[in-house]
């Protein structure tokens, strides 16, 4: 911020400010890997009275994804983004909205969750308008009319929650939930969290902001939103709905499962008709949303494991293949599928990593998708949601036939209208998406390595108690 005008000191700044941060999230990852559950209450309160910031393997896992993103995106954006807009306070916008990001996913206090939830998106509304084109302005005032409405609910439920525990440590909150048992106004709130939460995370039918406001920005601030935002959404709802909302899970659970089958039926129609890359991949977004809710909704060790494997993959994965639609679009001058072509015989190196990339969205075995999804599937068929597993294998097939939509209709057939770019230029371009493609090949294929981990965080879900013992420890 202190040399905004410096595009090559902020970029050295930049780059060094997420290594530091990826390296202290590698650390704290193994330490709670090695030691539990960690956590800190500011001030040096006891909980529940001070600030609770908690790390367990979910929250620092997400923490770990969503830096390695910022980093490839950060990486793209040097030569994708243009001066202009880094001058423009692009790079401490993504700082702050990565500050909000990870604060969401590491905080132990509900209200502060609101307040995290509210720095990610200040900064999100900084980016979406960044470089003030016509569509960027017209799609802004949408996403910000939608969040002031979905902030606004979320304090007035978190009030509502106070009122009936009077604490706002999520911990806390699920000890006196749990003593207070089954009731109506409990529900209730279950329900409105899960209204303001799926705002945010783009569940039916509430993610109608979202293809419009998403396909507005650059490529590398869109690569950013669909890898993270809305999974900080998802995230919120299964938090709560695995550490406090379980004493009416017949209801609560269901309607969250309905919720996500329905979510998943909408994503599959907008990923089949439209002809826009862009489009395509966003409504692939909104179907990861509802697999990954449907995991969670079943309650048991296999749906949950395959949820968190699943969220993982989806961050990255989808990460990638915006770096390389991006890369697409600037060489054909359009998103229009139908304008594309014959992109194979001048850059195989993009049409193969593409390919790889589609493949592991759809859960190709070995990679990353196939686990999850297959988990996912087991656990739902060990509860005896049959139709529904059935429905969510089926999924698969769409996600599959609109990526691979997208390879025929760019990378086959006749060359069409190619835009000259430098070699360097692409290949400046194509090293962040490449690499990051690798990695979601690697979270695939050792995902053996990675089964330790992803228990860990599935078992903190499924017993509330490790994480209100690692925050209450030592408090008498």
């Amino acid at each position: 911020m202190f040399f905004p005008k410096k595009v090559k000191a902020q970029r050295i700044t930049v780059m060094i400010g997420l290594l530091l941060a990826l390296a202290s999230a590698i650390v704290l990852l193994v330490k709670v890997k090695s030691d539990g559950v960690q956590s800190i209450t500011l001030g040096s309160w006891a909980p529940p009275y001070g600030i609770t910031m908690v790390s367990d393997m979910l929250s620092v896992l997400l923490v770990t994804s969503s830096l390695i993103i910022a980093l490839f995106v950060v990486w793209y954006s040097f030569t994708s983004i243009g001066e202009d807009r880094e001058k423009a306070f692009y790079y401490p916008a993504i700082m702050f909205m990565l500050t909000g990001v990870n604060g969401a996913f590491t905080t132990g206090d509900i209200f502060n969750m609101f307040v995290f939830f509210e720095v990610l998106l200040m900064s999100s509304y900084v980016l979406i308008v960044l470089g003030g084109e016509k569509g960027q302005l017209r799609e802004s005032i949408k996403y910000i009319l939608v969040n002031i409405v979905s902030s606004s609910l979320f304090v007035i439920t978190v009030g509502y929650l106070y009122s009936v525990v009077g604490t706002l440590n999520m911990a806390d909150i699920s000890i006196k939930l749990a003593e207070i048992g089954q009731a109506g106004i409990i529900t209730v709130i279950a329900v409105l969290f899960l209204i303001v939460f799926g705002i945010k995370g783009a569940i039916f039918p509430l993610f109608f902001w979202l293809p419009g406001s998403y396909a507005a920005p650059p490529m590398p601030i869109l690569a950013l939103f669909g890898a993270l935002l809305t999974k900080v959404g998802v995230y919120a709802i299964i938090r709560t709905y695995t550490l406090f909302f379980t004493t009416d899970i017949g209801f609560t659970h269901e309607l969250l499962m309905i919720i996500s089958i329905l979510t998943i039926i909408v994503g599959c129609i907008g990923a089949l008709a439209y002809f826009d890359v862009k489009q395509i991949i966003i409504y692939n977004i909104v179907i990861a949303v509802g697999v990954i809710l449907f995991g969670a909704s079943i309650m048991n060790e296999n749906g949950m494991l395959g949820s968190m494997f699943y969220l993982i993959h989806d961050i990255l994965i989808k990460g990638a293949l915006f770096l390389l639609i991006g890369i697409v679009i600037k060489l054909t001058g359009t998103s229009d599928l139908r304008k594309m072509g014959g992109l194979m015989k001048r850059y195989p190196a993009l049409a193969w990593s593409y390919l790889i990339a589609a493949f592991g969205l759809a859960g190709i075995p070995p990679l990353s998708g196939f686990l999850g999804k297959l988990l996912i599937v087991q656990g739902g068929l060990e509860n005896g949601h049959i139709w529904q597993s059935i429905f969510i294998l089926a999924s698969s097939l769409v996600v599959l036939l609109s990526v691979i939509r997208i390879f025929i209709y760019a990378f086959w057939g006749e060359e069409k209208v190619v835009q000259e770019i430098s070699p360097k230029t692409y290949r400046h371009l194509l090293a962040p998406a490449i690499c990051l493609v690798a990695i979601t090949v690697l979270y695939g294929v050792g995902s053996e390595f990675v089964v330790p981990f992803m228990k860990d965080a599935t078992t903190v879900l499924l017993d509330p108690s490790v994480y209100t013992d690692a925050v209450f420890k030592g408090v008498k």
